[in-house]
C-alpha cells in the first residue's frame, strides 16, 4: 500500500517536471538570440543584396553543331554500355 501511494505522488511530480523542462527548453533559442546591452548594433546597408533581376551577358561561343553533339552522345552511350558490361561480368 505504501509503494502504491509513493507511485501516485511521484508520477504527477515527474510529469510536471518534464513539462516544465520542455517548456523552458523551447524558450532557450529565443534567449540565445538576445544581445547584451553593451553590444554594438549592426547597421544594415541598403543595396547589399544580390541583383536577382540582372541577366548575364549573351555568350560569345556558338552552340555545339549537331554532328559534334551526335558524336558526343554516341561516345557517352558506348561508355555506358562498357560500364554496364563490366558490372555484369563482376557479378
Amino acid at each position: 500500500m505504501l509503494a502504491l501511494w509513493d507511485l501516485q505522488k511521484t508520477l504527477p511530480i515527474c510529469g510536471a517536471l518534464l513539462i516544465a523542462a520542455l517548456a523552458l527548453g523551447g524558450c532557450s533559442s529565443q534567449l540565445a538570440d538576445l544581445t547584451p546591452a553593451d553590444a554594438q548594433s549592426h547597421v544594415r546597408e541598403p543595396g547589399t543584396y544580390l541583383p536577382v533581376h540582372d541577366l548575364p551577358p549573351d555568350r560569345d561561343q556558338a552552340i555545339i553543331p549537331p554532328e559534334q553533339r551526335a558524336k558526343i552522345e554516341a561516345e557517352l552511350a558506348a561508355a555506358r554500355d562498357r560500364q554496364a558490361a563490366a558490372a555484369k561480368d563482376t557479378k
